[in-house]
């Protein structure tokens, strides 16, 4: 044995991972008048939990269990759990802990900007710990959102504001085999309607998330685990978020969507590990590197430049109006990025453009011009500015290096004298001969004029 650690586990799992996640988080449930469960609470103190609903019990243990695991390689990337020890007793709640829990969630439930039940069919959650639930969501409109277990009656969760289940629980609970988008459809559909409620949450594993309303539009949206080390936890975990970010005041769409990126992760980690809002923050900020996330408001690209520089990386920046992109721009652009770490377009936008080429320009819209830049490898950032001259956006980007098309000269360069100031330079990229846009223009209207 090399290392030995504790961490609250079942619906303990779940309070870490939302004090990790920075939420203030009052827990209710069951415990033993043990060793153990005093050290269970002692644990949720230190992390600012309120335990005035945690109940003691002394019909029952405190619920603990062992998880005995091996490390197949030194690397520490292929690690198998070996053995799993459960000290527990799993009998239904008695009358006097079921009064005991109900009354900790009539007292603690309104203070609450929602309510997330861990079920790991422990006993606890009774018809009438349930029902009590319900009534908040009914009465106080209050988030109500259960995370079920394999094999339970799932009546136990109807009138939930959502109910997130993985692939198998849902295939019990519904009938519905998941071998597809229609059936998963049906699968979503039938638990909403069943349990009256207004969401279902189907998590499926390596093929991501489910996210079925009553009202709206279904998705289907993809899982983000890039190496898959440990699964445990990754349910708790995703509903976790799921009410942290519900119970925020944001949309249940965008919860499941940052639950998947938490859920993601956590498959990453070893064991019930919880993820911080800084990696969730840094998977965001991952995925947004495609196509249409380059294209920035100043303010963010200002911010990021910022980032980038401090890591020292040297920013360039091309300019111009891209109205029908061609092989002459394409290879400013590429020039420009090979001299520096990062490149910066800045696009005339389509008022611009109007007032620099005339009343039929320009011929693609600016959101079309810019999202194919984006689309290019060799760009990094898209900006579109209004201005007819480029001269104020450069003096806030402040490039380390400035390209522009050979044919200008490097006097007639607008910007030189900026990027110049700070010690930047300015580099003129050869030219493509007989290429413009303009000529392109009418050598269309020659090919296809009657």
């Amino acid at each position: 044995v090399t290392s030995e650690e504790e961490r609250p586990g079942g619906a303990g799992s779940v309070v870490n991972n939302l004090v990790c996640l920075g939420a203030k988080v009052s827990c209710c449930g069951l415990i033993g008048q043990d060793h153990e469960g005093a050290r269970l609470k002692h644990e949720l103190k230190g992390l600012g939990v309120g335990v005035e609903g945690v109940v003691e019990d002394p019909e029952r243990p405190t619920t603990v269990k062992v998880r005995m695991m091996g490390q197949v390689q030194s690397a520490r990337r292929a690690v198998q759990q070996l053995l799993r020890v459960d000290y527990e007793k799993t009998h239904a709640i008695g009358p006097k802990a079921e009064k005991k829990v109900v009354r900790a969630i009539e007292t603690l439930g309104p203070k609450c900007d929602a309510i997330v039940v861990s079920d790991y069919d422990k006993g606890v959650l009774s018809k009438h710990v349930m029902a009590a639930v319900a009534h908040l969501r009914r009465a106080r409109n209050i988030p109500t959102i259960a995370d079920p277990k394999l094999g339970r009656d799932y009546s136990l969760y109807s009138h939930m504001t959502a109910v997130m289940a993985n692939r198998y629980e849902t295939e019990l609970a519904t009938g519905v085999r998941l071998t597809g988008d229609g059936n998963l459809r049906r699968a979503g559909k039938r638990l909403v309607d069943m349990l009256k409620l207004d969401y279902a949450v189907i998590t499926l594993d390596r093929d991501g998330i489910f996210f079925y309303p009553r009202s709206g539009a279904p998705e289907l949206i993809p899982t983000l685990a890039k190496d898959v080390y440990d699964v445990t936890g990754a349910g708790d975990m995703a509903v976790s978020v799921l009410g942290l970010v519900v119970g925020s005041g944001h949309s249940f769409q965008e919860a499941v969507h940052l639950a998947n990126v938490a859920a993601g992760i956590e498959c990453g980690k070893l064991g019930a590990t919880p993820v911080s809002k800084d990696e969730i923050l840094a998977e965001l900020m991952a995925k947004q590197r495609s196509a249409m996330a380059k294209v920035r408001p100043l303010p963010d690209l200002l911010r990021e430049l910022s980032e980038r520089r401090r890591a020292g990386q040297r920013v360039a920046f091309t300019n111009g109006c891209f109205d029908l992109l061609h092989i002459g721009h394409i290879e400013c652009i590429k020039y420009a990025r090979r001299h520096g770490d990062l490149l910066v377009v800045g696009m005339n936008s389509d008022a611009s453009v109007r007032q620099l080429k005339g009343p039929n320009r320009p011929i693609l819209s600016q959101q079309e011009r810019a999202a194919i830049l984006a689309a290019l490898p060799e760009v990094d950032y898209v900006v579109i500015f209004d201005e007819l001259s480029v001269a104020p956006l450069i003096k806030k980007v402040r490039p380390d290096v400035l390209v522009k098309g050979g044919d200008v000269g490097t006097d007639g360069v607008v910007g030189r004298d900026i990027v110049e100031s700070h010690g930047g330079k300015v580099l003129l990229a050869p030219v493509v001969e007989g290429i413009s846009t303009t000529d392109i223009v009418a050598r269309i209207l020659e090919r296809y004029k009657k």
